[in-house]
């Protein structure tokens, strides 16, 4: 006698087939687990400060309502479709590289870079294999003529910031394509908290101050126990046409004998 079509089918059967066939009630069935719920940038970020010195120092101002506010408008970038760079993970790579301790310069700059692969974390740097920037190939420049090193052949400066150069943007975000686009919204208000931290816990520290929003920061810096290197912005549009252009302005050998005479061994403005 030919099989039924139920009995052909025995082998394969729907998640239906089977709550009817066992007599098992659907209600009983155990629920898929709801998926987890994004984290917010602001909480992905509070997780990226690693350095326990600057956790101690910036706890207390990342919780204030200025700070709130700020990642409040980064959240609303994102949420609009927006990319922030440089990516979160890299935006406190200059203080974690960094620690408050070590630091015996300072270089101050404006915002990070605005295109895809270069900005990770330290002002004015990008990592081996990206094309190097104007605004560094002019630094370069700089530190060739006036301390004479070797013409690098990568733009990364992570070997300053194990000197103890602390390489800080005045505004640590910034929208794909939109150049200082993250200005105002508080960033500023953050970087001269970490300014002022610097001021009075350390003694002896040489700020170099690169560009007009960068000189700013000098009003957060007691000359009196500090130098104070001020140049307009290495970028090519202002690295020669200010009252303190870039270009020319001798600030390596200018922070390295500032180090020297308050004791302290001097930068190897080397890339290596």
């Amino acid at each position: 006698m030919p099989r039924s079509d139920r009995d052909s089918g025995a082998n394969e059967s729907s998640d239906d087939d089977e709550e009817k066939g066992n007599g098992t009630n659907a209600s009983t069935t155990k629920k898929r687990p709801e998926p987890p719920t994004p984290h917010s940038f602001e909480e992905d970020l509070a997780h990226q400060l690693t350095d326990l010195g600057w956790q101690s120092v910036l706890s207390e101002h990342m919780k204030s309502e200025s700070f709130k506010s700020l990642m409040s408008s980064i959240q609303s970038d994102i949420d609009a479709g927006a990319t922030i760079y440089p990516p979160v993970g890299d935006i406190f790579s200059a203080l974690n590289m960094c620690p408050l301790d070590n630091i015996k310069c300072v270089i101050v700059g404006q915002d990070p870079y605005h295109q895809p692969g270069q900005g990770h974390g330290l002002a004015f740097s990008v990592r081996k294999g990206v094309s190097i920037p104007p605004s560094l190939r002019n630094i370069f420049k700089e530190a060739i003529d006036d301390v004479g090193i070797s013409p690098p052949e990568h733009g990364n400066l992570e070997g300053w910031a194990r000197q103890g150069v602390l390489l800080l943007n005045t505004v640590l975000t910034v929208r794909r394509g939109e150049a200082n686009s993250h200005a105002k919204l508080g960033w500023e208000e953050f970087t001269d908290f970490i300014i002022n931290s610097i001021n009075e816990r350390n003694d002896s520290v040489v700020f170099m101050l690169w560009g007009a929003p960068a000189q700013k920061k000098a009003c957060c810096v007691d000359e009196a126990k500090h130098a104070v290197i001020k140049t307009s912005h290495p970028s090519p549009l202002g690295a020669t046409k200010t009252a303190f252009p870039f270009l020319g302005s001798r600030c390596f050998s200018r922070a390295n004998a500032a180090l020297i005479a308050y004791g302290k061994g001097p930068v190897d403005w080397h890339v290596r």
